[in-house]
């Protein structure tokens, strides 16, 4: 897309979630230059920003009758320089940034690419998403740009290997499951890094993505047990009933934790609340974590053992977001704020 088509859709994006220029005011904009779209979120939600690169604007609200002026040059304007290192929290993704701005070139293109591809990635995350495979979702993220595929075919794709993972993981055919589900895991990042990146994202697309991701891995775990049986390793009925009922009743207890964290604490992930728990959620009791335990097992021969070994991970997991829990409640309580340690740091 052009920078001017990128921007109109930054400012489209930014009015449905309530963020517009002020009345008296009209949004200036220097085409010359491709920046992070949380600038213009912080613009538009204070009418006296504006942000400068080596003195240059990037973007800024102005009075119709001096938006040819240099900012400058005008009173009352608050001007943020962002080569000196300007930083801000993130609270969409999860991560305190410092945005980026880049002259748009030719030569600039792909360098413009890698750092509003990275810039849309989320900052707290499981360890394969954010170590593993960020190189190759780019590389699958920028083909689908190219040739005009919208995140939403990318989501539908991912369900079909989702599916498909299942289904051959009831079969015991697990190295073919994991590699579906591998497909699956990448794509599921792709997905919304396509969306943030052609700012394309929407309401049922954000539905559609995570339904599947809060919906599917229990019925992952569940078909790898059905599936020991093709491996001669099948559970008792006892310790099968038991092991699906801490996996799969941890899994929904956590993810209950979860929500009622962000609804006690104005909206904030019980994942950003302090380094520990920015650190824990790389592994905690998730899909890619626990696919990482299952991998293991398969090397060694025993997926019966990497199925209890995945309900132990899953009470440890649970253990400490009910503590954190109640220890942000005594927090609460004792009358300190609960803030994100990155905002904190902005």
């Amino acid at each position: 897309m052009t920078n001017a088509e990128r921007i109109e859709r930054m400012v489209v994006e930014s009015a449905q979630k309530g963020l517009r220029v002020a009345a008296d005011n009209s949004l200036a904009v220097n085409l010359g230059f491709v920046f992070d779209p949380i600038l213009l979120r912080e613009v538009l939600r204070n009418p006296h920003l504006t942000f400068v690169q080596n003195g240059e604007l990037l973007v800024g609200q102005m009075p119709p009758n001096e938006v040819d002026i240099h900012p400058l040059q005008q009173g009352g304007l608050q001007i943020i320089e962002l080569r000196d290192g300007h930083k801000v929290y993130n609270e969409q993704l999860r991560k305190l940034e410092t945005p980026y701005a880049e002259r748009l070139t030719p030569q600039t293109r792909r360098s413009i690419e890698r750092r509003s591809y990275y810039g849309a990635y989320k900052g707290v995350t499981d360890i394969l998403t954010k170590y593993l495979w960020p190189e190759l979702a780019l590389w699958l993220t920028r083909g689908a740009a190219q040739i005009g595929m919208t995140p939403n075919m990318i989501t539908a794709i991912g369900a079909i290997l989702c599916i498909a993972a299942t289904f051959l993981f009831s079969q015991g055919l697990y190295w073919t499951g994991m590699l579906a589900g591998f497909g699956f895991m990448v794509l599921d990042t792709v997905d919304g890094k396509l969306a943030r990146c052609t700012i394309t994202s929407s309401k049922w697309g954000n539905i559609f993505d995570h339904g599947i991701d809060l919906i599917h891995p229990p019925f992952w775990w569940y078909a790898w047990a059905v599936g020991l049986s093709a491996w001669g390793q099948q559970l008792s009925v006892s310790i099968f009933w038991a092991v699906m009922g801490i996996i799969v009743g941890g899994y929904v207890v956590q993810r209950l934790i979860e929500g009622v964290f962000m609804r006690s604490f104005e909206g904030m992930h019980i994942h950003v609340w302090q380094r520990f728990d920015t650190w824990f959620r790389l592994i905690t009791a998730r899909r890619n974590p626990n696919m990482v335990i299952l991998f293991v097992s398969l090397l060694a021969g025993r997926p019966d053992l990497g199925l209890i070994a995945l309900a132990w991970w899953t009470v440890i997991s649970l253990i400490v977001h009910a503590v954190r829990l109640l220890q942000a409640y005594g927090e609460k309580r004792a009358g300190r704020p609960i803030v994100s340690w990155m905002e904190a740091r902005a």
